[in-house]
């Protein structure tokens, strides 16, 4: 990790640029005080202009991960400033920009709320960080289906209705989503006072009906979480067949959803079924990285007081082969996954990656694509996408 920054304009030669709609070849990318500035011939840049030469890498948008818990053995649930930048500086060297700092329900209230004000506290004006630009904090709270916890120890799980996510509320200008079950009591009471405190709520690790996710919807509910995971599918009662979160997340407009694009958490086919389904404007590829991303095959490492190993780019309950923690794997690494596996354009994948996690958070106008004007949050990659170098608001916060 080094600054490199240059003390004026940079462009950016001999790349594959990724725009939001094609790919642009022959063209530099221009950027100048921290911004895109635009493309430009290299023949017509002016000799005040700095070039670099990418030697035919992919020119992208910084990746932006809405789901990401941890890395390197260290998780947002830390409320310190060496897991954070831990964390971000891996994220950074993958060509990761900016993230949301995802915490599990693995704390009482009160502890959730400290790790919130830490992320307040990192996300202050004037910070100087070397990683990933915190957007914002992403909650997978305490207020979810025990029979949909997953790798979730369900110890700490609460009912909305207990009005115990009070105090919780006053966290509106860090807190970006919050995740909860919408078919518990009280759960669509809390949904409201969310969206009423600038709060995006989100379904996930629910048993709910469509029923639940429409009534939900009409009380502001527009995000899913992981798509297929700890979500609950189409049953039976009596003759008739009741629709569960899956079929409300492939179906209902209006919704953005996640989904981990590992080739783990889902095989090509499901993450195939989304990508038409929902499209790569509402779908975003989050990692749901652990503190086990970043390490080794067969690393140990824990969340919440319970033991996992990285295996085959997961994180599995040590002793348990059917329980995943989240992924190991970063977003980077499932770029490819998503043009080689489940086939679809380049252009389509990154934006996935970028454009549309940003737009799912509020961000659009400012990060997940190379347009003038936006943040310069580059990541310049290798045929195989790991990151050659990563540029955060115009300076180099990774290089070969």
């Amino acid at each position: 990790m080094r600054d490199r920054s240059a003390p004026g304009p940079i462009a950016l030669i001999n790349g594959q640029i990724v725009l939001p709609d094609r790919i642009v070849h022959g063209q530099a990318l221009v950027i100048e005080d921290g911004k895109i500035a635009g493309l430009a011939w290299p023949g017509d840049l002016g000799g005040e202009i700095a070039q670099v030469d990418v030697a035919g890498r992919i020119i992208a948008p910084g990746l932006v991960d809405i789901h990401t818990h941890g890395a390197v053995h260290h998780s947002f649930n830390e409320p310190d400033a060496m897991a954070y930048e831990a964390i971000t500086v891996e994220n950074a060297r993958r060509g990761v920009t900016s993230l949301l700092a995802t915490l599990a329900a693995v704390a009482p209230i009160s502890e959730l709320c400290t790790c919130l004000d830490f992320c307040r506290s990192w996300m202050a004006p004037g910070g100087q960080h070397n990683g990933a630009q915190v957007l914002g904090a992403h909650l997978e709270s305490p207020f979810i289906d025990p029979a949909q916890a997953g790798g979730v120890n369900r110890k700490g799980l609460r009912a909305p209705a207990d009005g115990s996510a009070e105090p919780l509320l006053v966290y509106g200008d860090v807190l970006r989503i919050f995740v909860l079950a919408p078919e518990l009591p009280g759960a669509l009471d809390l949904v409201t006072a969310l969206v009423r405190n600038g709060i995006m709520p989100a379904a996930g690790h629910s048993s709910c009906r469509d029923t639940d996710v429409a009534a939900a919807m009409e009380r502001g509910l527009r995000h899913i979480t992981h798509i297929w995971s700890a979500q609950s599918s189409t049953i039976r009662v009596g003759p008739w067949r009741k629709p569960g979160l899956l079929e409300a997340s492939l179906v209902f407009d209006g919704l953005m959803v996640e989904m981990i694009s590992d080739n783990r958490h889902l095989p090509p086919t499901l993450m195939k079924l989304a990508y038409k389904c929902i499209g790569p404007d509402r779908l975003c590829a989050i990692s749901d990285a652990t503190s086990g991303a970043g390490l080794p095959e067969g690393s140990p490492f824990t969340i919440g007081g319970m033991a996992y190993e990285v295996r085959a780019g997961v994180g599995m309950l040590i002793g348990d082969n059917t329980t995943f923690a989240g992924s190991s794997t970063l977003l980077n690494q499932m770029v490819p996954i998503l043009t080689d596996a489940v086939g679809i354009p380049l252009v389509e994948a990154v934006r996935m990656a970028s454009l549309t996690p940003a737009k799912a958070i509020g961000w659009a106008d400012r990060k997940g694509s190379l347009e003038p004007g936006k943040d310069a949050d580059v990541a310049i990659f290798n045929p195989d996408f790991t990151a050659w170098r990563t540029m955060i608001g115009g300076r180099w916060v990774v290089t070969d």
